[in-house]
């Protein structure tokens, strides 16, 4: 298999994500990107993940024409083909945890609400338009796709490597698979806070100063947290 080494890494970010507790079933996937090649691997539609082998991974390009795999790519492939293709990541994860997928079906972006999302997510996590009913009977799974990438008009996706499909659910990002199932876990515990403190005090922010402190103290140049510059 000429991309035996790709689908090893989407297998194992896979494996990974269905460890973190935010997947039900078969509701979850996570794509890794060989950028240079213009590829992706993917999981396979409707594999158990208890079934899931690294020869079951398929290769995609970033047109979604299928390269390599016996087995029919997940659903939500051309979404990922199309945000792997434009965005500057390596990786992608679609779930619908509880938490994240509430505030998307509410259509409603996450506020940063205190330190601990700013340590991740700079400023809201946001909720994509939703889409109309002729992108909806279109080419929905591509469209969806294109709804957030709109999102991130004027954003930075390595600044907010997350975003809410609108009525659907959370996709994060990252530069490889493993760091965006690392941003899927953040995501969905961020979520929860912010549900939590909406009930407390719906008015709730943190300040921009401290949410600029705890950002780019963990990331950029001048990043301090961690055993070296620029750790994470």
């Amino acid at each position: 298999m000429k991309y035996a080494a790709l689908r090893e890494m989407a297998y194992e970010a896979n494996m990974a994500l269905a460890r973190s507790g935010l997947v039900i079933m078969t509701w979850g996937n996570v794509s890794q990107a060989d950028r240079e090649a213009g590829m992706f691997a993917i999981k396979p539609s409707g594999v158990a993940y208890d079934k899931l082998r690294p020869e079951d991974i398929v290769v995609l390009d970033f047109d979604g024409n299928l390269v390599e795999g016996a087995l029919r790519p997940s659903s939500d492939a051309p979404t990922h083909a199309i945000c792997l293709r434009e965005m500057a990541i390596g990786g992608m994860v679609h779930t619908h945890s509880t938490y994240a997928t509430a505030f998307a079906q509410a259509g409603r972006g996450i506020d940063c609400m205190g330190t601990t999302h700013a340590d991740t997510f700079f400023g809201q996590v946001p909720c994509a338009p939703p889409l109309t009913d002729a992108q909806i009977n279109g080419d929905y799974e591509r469209e969806t796709g294109a709804s957030l990438l709109e999102a991130f008009v004027g954003r930075d996706v390595r600044h907010t490597p997350a975003v809410l499909a609108h009525g659907h659910g959370p996709f994060a990002f990252g530069g490889d698979a493993i760091k965006a199932v690392e941003n899927a876990i953040v995501l969905e515990e961020v979520a929860r806070m912010a549900w939590l403190t909406l009930g407390i005090n719906p008015a709730a922010q943190l300040g921009q100063a401290q949410m600029n402190k705890h950002f780019y103290r963990k990331h950029g140049p001048g990043a301090t947290y961690g055993q070296g510059v620029g750790h994470e």
